[in-house]
């Protein structure tokens, strides 16, 4: 008898216990079908997950509409001024023809250095790029140019600080590597340093907006360009220009009569473009005489300054004639205005221009 309700026990108790599982088991079924909907749902929403990407800023290049007349300068972008080695290891230089205006103004040892403004034109490479001189931060201001540069003389340095100048110094971004995707400032390693060292108009433009500068200007052109071919009739002869920086640095420029410009020379070389492998040509020279000394410099480098607020007298060259002027800038920050001897403002072809700063007593050539 005992054994009978000991059997009758365990078979309750494993009743029991079935019913339990089946519980257990349908609770379990019941939340991964839940689950399994939840995480569909959600996967079937994104599709595929979001990868965040750098924001990147590509300059809008303009084109003149058929009612502008001027195609040199034009539209919003706010120009880029880029500091340019000159020395003969750094030839050809890149882009230099894709510049509105070059600046070339003497400093240490002789040598010059360019500074190259940038309007409009998309260029993929820029350079070699060098280091800032103070005085060729007054050009920079006077474009309302965002102003580029690899390292800086200790004057320069002061400068930019006091004068508030939105400036670049590629030393920030410059690793001495190759070109990537991602190069701000890069080295070409074909060549030595310190004249590799290139940029892009896009990656200054994407540094400027990263440091808060405004990339539009609404300030008109430092030069009155005009539409209408000028030819200076009863200016002097000027096929050929010769402009002595040193005794051992002498700029020329011959004029083609095909091409309507001038071609440029440099210590003998006739220039190249080293993005194209063209010749450098521009349509427009301006020769002004400003002094030049040497600074008392702790470093005693024989850095430069330069005597150029006020009235200095200068050239106009263009279509093989050329001008006397008056080279009129009465602050670092104040536009220089280029007037002929009679008091007006000149006019200037349109197309590019290169402004040859010059010595003083420098002994300037045209025939």
């Amino acid at each position: 008898m005992e054994n009978d309700e000991k059997k009758l026990k365990r078979k309750k108790i494993l009743k029991i216990s079935i019913i339990v599982l089946s519980v257990l088991l349908t609770i379990a079924i019941a939340t991964l079908t839940v689950y399994f909907c939840v995480t569909h749902r959600k996967t079937t929403k994104t599709e595929q997950p979001q990868v965040e990407q750098e924001e990147t800023v590509a300059v809008k290049i303009e084109e003149p509409s058929e009612d502008d007349s001027i195609k040199t300068f034009y539209g919003e972008n706010r120009p880029v001024a880029v500091m340019i080695d000159n020395n003969v290891n750094a030839w050809p230089q890149y882009a230099i023809n894709k510049a509105y205006i070059v600046y070339e103004i003497i400093v240490e040892a002789q040598e010059t250095r360019l500074m190259a403004l940038f309007k409009n034109a998309d260029v993929d490479a820029i350079g070699p790029i060098r280091s800032s001189r103070h005085y060729f931060l007054d050009y920079a201001l006077e474009n309302d140019a965002i102003y580029a540069h690899l390292g800086w003389s200790p004057q320069a340095q002061g400068d930019i600080s006091s004068l508030g100048v939105n400036n670049i110094n590629g030393q920030a971004y410059d690793t001495g590597a190759a070109r990537t995707s991602s190069s701000k400032y890069w080295r070409e390693q074909s060549r030595k340093a310190p004249h590799n060292a290139f940029t892009s108009i896009n990656s200054l433009y994407q540094i400027a907006k990263d440091k808060g500068y405004r990339t539009t200007s609404d300030k008109k052109s430092v030069l009155n360009y005009v539409a209408k071919e000028v030819n200076l009739e009863n200016g002097q002869t000027a096929n050929s220009v010769s402009i002595p920086y040193s005794g051992s640095h002498i700029v020329k420029f011959e004029y083609n009569s095909e091409l309507g410009k001038y071609e440029r020379y440099s210590k003998g070389v006739k220039q190249k473009d080293g993005s194209t492998g063209e010749e450098v040509v521009t349509k427009n020279i301006i020769i002004t005489f400003a002094k030049n000394y040497t600074l008392n410099d702790p470093e005693q480098k024989g850095r430069q300054g330069l005597e150029n607020i006020g009235t200095c007298d200068g050239y106009y060259i263009t279509n093989g004639k050329a001008i006397k002027i008056k080279c009129v800038k009465k602050s670092r920050g104040e536009q220089t205005v280029y007037k002929d001897l009679d008091g007006n403002e000149i006019q200037v072809n349109d197309g590019n221009t290169f402004i040859e700063i010059c010595p003083i007593n420098a002994n300037v050539q045209i025939n």
